[in-house]
């Protein structure tokens, strides 16, 4: 196996939101190869304890040489985040003090040709976060027709030329299967005006993003997390969420916000009678951005925005 490379973002931000204490128990959504998890075990030290999850393996084998040190504070499990609520009834934990939901793509998997995450280099259309999953990236572009196609690019990746590019995909498969990364992109930068022409952003990276989206059902996989997340922390616990694009962070604000909102009755009601409590308080009302040192270190933590809320309420 190759050696799990991941750079987590804004750690001493994450430590200082999430406040971990002496014999908590925390959850990692995300683990990785264990950087978090790593500091969250520090701080709440001598016996607090963390839950790790992961949908890929590599990261749980990367995130157990890490933190073996902390022998059986840690427990790692393989699974989405949206499925913590089962994770923790397995370990027979019913609440918990704090959880972190690191979202998007690791460095590993950015960087391994072999996942097919990135159109940098050749390698197949997977972008599978578990690989033991059945339909990649590959399979979707095969069975996916022009409508379905234009709606991923253009609702995941916000493409403006998401017709043009779903309709050159079916054209193309219908001479020959679609099945390295090189050959996607490729295909993007014949399709949109100016492909070719040098520019910032590649071309091919809001396809990307989408058929990654939607290959691992992130957004729907998120919008269960947040509100599982919400129910297995204890009063006074804080979720943490690291998001990458705008469509995550979205989808963030506005768990956020409605899990802090109090009556919701019609303002022409001269007193409330819906006797709504907030469930929990936002603690990052703008949100948190790396400092441009971290930024100039690791390039890959630029569009990430750090968001967190206390819980108030059983």
């Amino acid at each position: 196996m190759d050696t799990f490379r991941h750079v987590s973002v804004m750690p001493r931000e994450v430590v200082e939101l999430l406040a971990p204490r002496p014999g908590g128990i925390y959850l990692d959504g995300t683990v990785g190869g264990g950087g978090h998890a790593r500091l969250i075990l520090d701080a709440s030290g001598p016996d607090g304890r963390l839950v790790g999850l992961d949908r890929d393996p590599a990261a749980l084998v990367a995130a157990g040489e890490a933190l073996a040190d902390f022998g059986r504070r840690v427990t790692l499990c393989r699974g989405s985040f949206a499925g913590l609520d089962a994770a923790l009834d397995a370990l027979d934990i019913d609440r918990v003090d704090g959880i972190l939901l690191d979202l998007g793509v690791s460095s590993h998997q950015l960087d391994t040709p072999g996942r097919g995450f990135s159109f940098r280099e050749e390698g197949p259309l997977d972008m599978r976060m578990d690989p033991s999953q059945a339909e990649d990236a590959a399979g979707l572009l095969a069975r996916a027709d022009a409508d379905e196609l234009k709606r991923i690019f253009r609702e995941y990746g916000e493409e403006r030329w998401a017709g043009r590019i779903a309709r050159e995909i079916v054209r193309v498969r219908g001479e020959a299967p679609l099945t390295t990364t090189r050959q996607l992109a490729d295909l993007v930068c014949r399709a949109v005006p100016g492909g070719y022409q040098p520019q910032r952003i590649h071309p091919a990276t809001r396809v990307f993003q989408a058929l990654r989206i939607a290959v691992n059902g992130e957004l729907d996989a998120l919008a269960a997390g947040l509100a599982a997340a919400l129910r297995r922390l204890r009063p006074g616990g804080r979720l943490a969420v690291i998001s990458f694009h705008s469509l995550e962070d979205r989808l963030v604000k506005q768990s956020f916000r409605a899990a802090a909102t109090t009556c919701t009755c019609p303002p022409r009601l001269p007193v409330c009678v819906c006797g709504r409590r907030a469930e929990a308080k936002v603690l990052t009302p703008r949100g948190v951005r790396p400092a441009e040192a971290e930024i100039a270190a690791n390039p890959r933590a630029r569009s990430a925005v750090l968001r967190g809320v206390e819980k108030l309420v059983a």
